[in-house]
């Protein structure tokens, strides 16, 4: 069911998605090569509780029988890992990756979710490009997150803006309405018919989150459960905020 956020919802929100926007200031300064996974997620982690925040991904199930709830606070996925990469002691950034993050906090029972793919040391054109293109469609996207509208419009927009580049969406994932669940109605694919589904009304939190390959769209789930990679080994670019649908234009409530 979609939930419409009273004022009083919407504040407490910001309060958990302003510790996003921060965590992710925090996290930029210290992305750079010779430094592990795991030490950015352990930097996340005690940031977002010293900011009165939960981590809200840690323990996430999986909802898979025999796989282990997730982990860690951040998903980090780098080069062709697309999204829900596991830190790891043993994974050392290097010069040349590109490092997507994925990052839920909760406060006072409501959710900010937001992702950023980061630019590690000197880093190929194609890969500028990529994550360039990737952030861009995500605010071509909300261009049409407005009242009235439909999510197919959002959709639509994203992958509009990345097919002359030559690059692909992730089919298999999508954002999603958000607030006191991390995931809510109404699931928000990054591709489709403009003029289709549900209508924006004001009052609705989403996160759109434009996922992008430089290749081909296929992907792949590792055996640990969760990582998904890109199935041709070419990079993959994440990029989301939560958003809020007003009477006039969104409200990016994760910058």
């Amino acid at each position: 069911m979609v939930t419409i956020k009273s004022n009083r919802e919407i504040e407490l929100m910001k309060e958990a998605c302003n510790i996003t926007a921060k965590t992710y200031e925090m996290l930029e300064k210290n992305i750079r090569p010779g430094i592990s996974t795991w030490e950015l997620d352990k930097l996340a982690e005690d940031f977002i509780k010293a900011q009165g925040g939960r981590p809200a991904q840690k323990g996430y199930p999986s909802g898979i029988k025999g796989v282990p709830n997730f982990p860690a606070t951040l998903c980090i996925s780098v080069n062709d890992a697309v999204i829900h990469g596991i830190p790891s002691k043993n994974e050392i950034l290097k010069d040349g990756d590109i490092v997507s993050i994925d990052l839920v906090v909760e406060k006072n029972g409501y959710h900010g979710d937001a992702a950023r793919t980061f630019l590690c040391g000197n880093v190929s054109e194609e890969a500028k490009r990529l994550v360039e293109v990737t952030k861009q469609s995500f605010f071509e996207a909300i261009k049409q997150a407005k009242k009235g509208n439909r999510v197919g419009d959002i959709s639509h927009a994203v992958e509009s803006y990345v097919k002359p580049y030559g690059f692909s969406v992730v089919r298999e994932f999508q954002g999603h309405g958000i607030g006191k669940e991390m995931h809510e109605d109404p699931g928000i694919p990054n591709y489709g018919k403009a003029g289709r589904g549900l209508r924006l009304e004001p009052g609705m939190t989403l996160a759109v989150e434009p996922m992008i390959i430089a290749g081909k769209p296929d992907i792949w789930e590792l055996e640990d459960g969760w990582t998904i990679v890109t199935a041709d080994g070419s990079l993959a670019a994440h990029y989301e905020n939560t958003i809020l649908i007003t009477e006039n234009e969104a409200k990016i409530l994760t910058i």
